[in-house]
């Protein structure tokens, strides 16, 4: 009896595996031969004028994820594809082809064009006049210090990623401080500008003289370290020792032309009496006129007898005013473009570096010195400079 129950139930699981298995195979044959229906065929009937009307706006309704919508009611109305198809289409997901389909019928166009992103403002924006008054008499240097000095005010924390978002909701920029000579008159550089340079200017301008910006600059080998778009920090390496060189250069203020003369000990009078005698030999045709700051090796006896008798004339810049010394520009460019984030093994290639920059400049950097060496001066007056607090 025990023999017969056994082979029974081995039967039954077999026969229950043989009819699962037929099953199974009889299911996956029909769904290769039947479609499935699709579930959201929501159909809506749309007059030729509300055709008309969808199909312009759909490319040039100014919002385009109003236009996305409009797309998507469209395709519905005027296509048999389901919410899955028009949702490709058009960029949104079915639920929200769905969702404004069925706006479109009860509100109309208009409820396609609501666009309500944006709308929750911050705690922050209640004491939002108190904030960026402390904040313009004194900036903070960073967004952890304006958590800190905002929380105090207010009593509300946040963040320094949310303290960051909304300060630069309100218009504050993270911007690199600059700096200004403290004993420089803005009333003497408007007139010295006004009465010397103007007229100097207008004489170039037609071509009674030319008129050139001089000064020297010290190119020092060491890292000049700078910001870059990078996946990682970034170091330089460093040159062991200190190693310079001096160039002495001008720039025409009409042809934008640079000359220099370079050398690695010192600048003095002597130096810059062999660089007027330079100049003097380049611009033979018409008379010169150049302007330049008070250094002593500059202003001495030497010099001004000198300029006299090559007939050039010195146009001595007021005290702590290089913002009127368009050749200040040059150093800077210079700087940026051979020096930031520059390593040189050796001052022998540190200094042909900078040699060869320079005598290629006016034929490679043409149209970046027509750009930055605009006849063109910053005054530093209070009413649009900050000084920040001690």
């Amino acid at each position: 009896m025990k023999v017969h129950t056994t082979h029974f139930r081995l039967f039954t699981t077999v026969c229950y595996l043989l009819l699962s298995e037929v099953i199974g195979f009889l299911k996956r044959s029909i769904s290769i031969w039947v479609k499935p229906k699709p579930i959201d065929m929501l159909r809506i009937n749309l007059s030729q004028a509300e055709i008309e009307r969808l199909s312009y706006e759909r490319y040039y309704y100014p919002c385009p994820i109003v236009q996305k919508r409009i797309q998507a009611v469209y395709i519905k109305g005027t296509t048999e594809f389901s919410d899955i198809e028009a949702g490709q289409i058009s960029g949104l997901h079915r639920h929200s082809v769905n969702h404004w389909v069925r706006a479109y019928q009860s509100g109309g166009f208009e409820s396609l064009c609501q666009y309500n992103y944006g709308t929750n403002k911050s705690e922050l924006e209640k004491h939002s006049g108190s904030i960026l008054k402390s904040f313009t008499e004194r900036p903070p240097m960073s967004a952890r210090e304006a958590k800190v000095r905002i929380e105090e005010m207010t009593g509300i924390s946040r963040s320094p990623s949310q303290i960051r978002t909304f300060m630069k909701h309100n218009g504050l920029r993270y911007i690199k401080t600059g700096h200004i000579p403290a004993k420089a008159d803005t009333e003497k550089q408007r007139q010295w500008v006004k009465s010397t340079l103007e007229p100097a200017i207008k004489e170039a301008q037609n071509g009674e003289c030319h008129l050139l910006f001089m000064d020297a600059a010290h190119f020092i080998l060491e890292p000049f370290i700078c910001a870059l778009w990078c996946i990682a920090r970034l170091f330089v390496k460093a040159s062991s020792g200190r190693n310079r060189i001096n160039v002495l250069g001008t720039v025409n203020a009409i042809t934008k032309e640079v000359i220099t003369l370079s050398n690695t000990t010192f600048i003095s009078a002597e130096t810059i009496v062999s660089f007027l005698i330079q100049l003097s030999q380049h611009y033979q045709s018409l008379p010169l006129k150049i302007v330049l700051d008070n250094a002593r090796y500059q202003h001495c006896k030497l010099v001004e007898e000198t300029a006299k008798r090559l007939n050039i004339t010195l146009l001595f810049l007021p005290s702590y005013s290089p913002n009127l010394n368009i050749i200040e520009r040059l150093w800077k460019f210079a700087k940026k473009t051979i020096l930031y984030a520059k390593f040189y093994e050796s001052p022998a290639k540190f200094h042909q570096a900078i040699t060869e920059f320079f005598k290629e400049i006016n034929q490679k950097y043409y149209d970046d010195l027509k750009k930055i060496m605009t006849l063109k001066f910053q005054f530093f007056i209070n009413e649009n400079v900050l000084i920040y607090p001690v």
